[in-house]
């Protein structure tokens, strides 16, 4: 099958907005925190095991078009139980990722009140879903314009102004795989594409040959030029103890006036990758329903709350630094298991060699385990939780089932 430019241009720009999230606007700090200016370095072993499993994902799309996301591939290839921890992983990655999105935004947009506005956000989002509200292509151009437009303003000012000296330099190379973990959900969006939700026009294998890598390839190099102009601007102490770090990059460059833009440029990407992160997360449990791993007579609207509950549940909880450690790790052991289920596919199925699902697979484990230690240790309670969870209901409705079934009917009297 053929594409054309404009295949690739759109399905490029429908991914962007679900990547420029949270990680482009506050993604920095902790990570300047642990690994300094290494973590310029450590965005490109990020988007390279975020390149091999958008591959996977992207082959088990199309191999299993009406399977909702990675635990329904995951329950294809590799079973039952692999399928229930890959969906416990994820659903804590997307409660995570939804807290920090949220954070965010409020650390931006209401710095006074920021638990007050990621909680506002949430449940705007949320409403905008309800009344039919979707990123279109079209919508998605206008969001990447304007997001990428005000981060090339943060760098032109980081650059145009000498910094002042900074009061000390903070992390070591020996963070630099931590720092990979942590900033992978800087680029775990590309779902968006790879695996589009039902109703949605798939997209083509020849066209998603060229559309991944770009996508891909694009968000590292704008990850790479922001995160080399706050450095450059802040120095490492300063950006690590920011709560908003392209806001403090302008008013350290003299550039306050151009504040109000990043506020906006933060809302919008909040929205985009906040809806997306909700939409991902509503689908896996929709998957658990439909399998029986969830009561079937869970309707929507309930899944809905349950995921809006969660994301609130860890707003409250966890502090960004927190919620993007656990986003990253819980999402990395997700993507374990998807690479891993990707091995498998038959040849037929297949457009990337199957070392890349192994690449992909190797990397998630050592990723996600070289994670900050509070983030990896809430990563494997919850996932241990989360399966424990999933397993008892399931068991507790076959029993349900099969007592029912063996339940002899009332008799119904008549004459003898």
């Amino acid at each position: 099958m053929t594409y054309t430019p404009r295949e690739i241009v759109a399905t490029v720009a429908l991914g962007l907005p679900a990547v420029l999230g949270a990680g482009v606007f506050a993604g920095f700090a902790p990570a300047a925190g642990l690994a300094g200016w290494w973590v310029l370095p450590a965005l490109a072993i990020s988007a390279f095991a975020a390149l091999c499993s958008a591959f996977s994902t992207a082959d088990q799309s199309h191999a299993y078009p009406d399977v909702g996301g990675g635990y329904g591939y995951v329950r294809a290839q590799l079973g039952v139980w692999p399928a229930r921890l890959t969906a416990s992983a994820h659903l804590l990655g997307r409660c995570a990722m939804a807290a920090a999105v949220a954070l965010m935004f409020g650390a931006y947009v209401v710095p006074d009140q920021p638990l007050i506005g990621a909680l506002a956000l949430v449940a705007g989002t949320v409403l905008l879903g309800a009344v039919g509200f979707r990123f279109t292509v079209g919508v998605s151009v206008l969001v990447s314009l304007v997001v990428l437009g005000v981060l090339a303003l943060v760098v032109a000012s980081s650059f145009s102004i000498a910094p002042v000296p900074s009061a000390g330099e903070t992390g070591t190379a020996n963070e630099l795989v931590g720092v990979a973990g942590l900033m992978f959900m800087a680029f775990a969006g590309f779902e968006r594409i790879t695996a589009p939700h039902r109703g949605e026009r798939p997209h083509s294998a020849s066209a998603l040959k060229i559309a991944i890598p770009v996508l891909i390839g694009l968000s590292f190099v704008v990850y790479l030029v922001v995160g080399a102009g706050v450095l450059r601007q802040l120095g490492s102490a300063r950006l690590a103890l920011s709560p908003a770090p392209l806001r403090d990059a302008l008013v350290a460059a003299d550039a306050s006036a151009l504040v109000p833009l990043v506020q906006i440029a933060a809302a919008v990407a909040g929205v985009a990758a906040l809806h997306f992160v909700l939409l991902s997360a509503h689908r896996t449990l929709t998957g658990l329903v439909e399998d029986g791993d969830l009561p079937t007579r869970l309707k929507p609207g309930v899944l809905t709350f349950a995921v809006v509950v969660g994301s609130a549940l860890a707003i409250t909880l966890m502090p960004i630094a927190i919620a993007l450690g656990v986003a990253a790790c819980s999402t990395l052991f997700y993507y374990a298991f998807t690479n891993a289920s990707a091995r498998v596919l038959l040849q037929n199925d297949r457009t990337w060699p199957m070392r890349t699902a192994c690449l992909g697979l190797g990397l998630s484990v050592l990723l996600a385990m070289s994670t900050p230690v509070p983030a990896l240790l809430i990563s494997l309670a919850g996932l241990g939780a989360g399966t424990g969870l999933i397993g008892l209901t399931a068991t507790l409705r076959e029993k349900r089932a099969a007592s029912r079934q063996h339940t002899p009917q009332a008799r119904t009297p008549g004459r003898s």
